[in-house]
């Protein structure tokens, strides 16, 4: 077996469709995996009858249903246990890849005796270059000038913008430190090295965390530019207080675990410090964001937003002659242009992801 998928999904049902949908031909279409790829997918205790709906379309695939939600970190070890393939993909539900993906980034990892893992170029629904695709460590002065904005005013500065790697092109190719767990593939013997991830982490930063101890076991991991997906981001979540709670308490967790040396413990009082006030901050923009909600959905009837109002529609359909690497490209090519919304030939629903506080509708057909 050449490669193992692993997807860790909790209510997306449509979304995972198209997922598994652009997975599948990407499979299909090539020499290398075809018969030579397993693909599990988790369901952390889903309410929108993602399994009912999904299996039978996808019998090929491996559906594992938990009774409770055990968690990103803890569901992708649950099927790691089981996978056989010489490289493992920890992919996202909420994703749409290239045909070649696979066969690309399966290629340049063979390319790459010191790789131990790698990421690729995502953007967003809209087409926008998601930063994360390439990160830095998280170290202190990496994380501090993410907590005070510094890295957001100087967003191409090696020095304040380190976090993000904003020095580097995002056109070519790079060794980095942190690669985001919405598409990381490994070697199944640095998996095996490593052990997996650490189910400290119930939610949020534990791909950082694996990462960092991929690099600390003497392998090399990479942000590879030769293929571009799409990551809608956020849509197994949504940004309520849960989130913030979780989220921020997955960077101390990972601050405690990492942040040792010299000076170690000031320092690491400033970022615990800076890392609180950003999550009362969060707090804060949540509950205005709730209040005006409120208001709204007692106007009748409820405004459209004027940016949507302002902004044509545009419906990729893939199949022939359109394919996902051809739309891809072309929302990479015109980010923000319009609303961008997505359909899988042979699936049952169209996905979006345009605004922050409409982030991935779902259209029926």
């Amino acid at each position: 077996m050449i490669l193992s998928v692993v997807i860790v999904s909790y209510n997306v049902k449509f979304f995972l469709e198209q997922c598994l949908s652009s997975l599948k031909k990407a499979v299909e279409g090539s020499s290398l995996l075809l018969n030579q790829t397993e693909v599990y997918i988790v369901d952390n205790a889903s309410v929108d009858g993602s399994l009912d709906f999904l299996t039978p379309l996808f019998p090929a695939f491996h559906f594992i249903q938990n009774k409770e939600n055990k968690g990103f970190a803890a569901a992708n070890n649950q099927a790691l246990s089981l996978c056989c393939g010489e490289f493992i993909l920890f992919l996202n539900p909420d994703t749409i890849l290239a045909e070649d993906t696979l066969e690309n980034c399966i290629s340049f990892l063979r390319s790459r005796p010191d790789a131990g893992a790698l990421g690729v170029h995502m953007v967003d629904g809209a087409g926008r270059f998601l930063r994360e695709s390439k990160r830095g460590f998280p170290g202190f002065g990496a994380s501090f000038s993410k907590m005070t904005g510094l890295a957001r005013l100087f967003p191409r500065s090696k020095i304040f913008s380190s976090y993000y790697l904003g020095h580097l092109d995002e056109r070519l190719s790079h060794p980095v430190d942190i690669i985001s767990g919405a598409f990381l593939m490994a070697r199944r013997t640095v998996m095996d090295k490593t052990g997996g991830f650490d189910e400290q982490f119930f939610m949020y930063g534990e791909d950082i965390d694996l990462s960092y101890r991929i690099h600390q076991a003497g392998f090399q991991n990479y942000y590879f530019a030769g293929s571009c997906i799409i990551h809608f981001k956020g849509e197994s979540t949504r940004k309520d207080f849960q989130y913030v709670t979780r989220f921020y308490t997955a960077m101390i967790l990972f601050m405690k675990k990492h942040f040792k040396g010299f000076g170690a413990p000031i320092r690491l009082l400033l970022l615990c410090t800076a890392v609180r006030l950003h999550q009362l901050l969060a707090y804060f923009v949540i509950s205005m964001r709730q209040k005006k909600g409120t208001e709204q959905a007692a106007s009748e009837p409820p405004p459209v937003p004027a940016e949507r109002a302002k902004i044509k529609e545009v419906l990729f359909r893939e199949g022939a002659p359109l394919s996902w690497k051809q739309i891809i490209q072309e929302i990479s090519d015109h980010p923000g242009e319009a609303i961008y919304l997505f359909h899988g030939s042979g699936t049952h629903a169209t996905v979006s992801s345009f605004a922050s506080d409409l982030q991935g509708e779902v259209f029926d057909k």
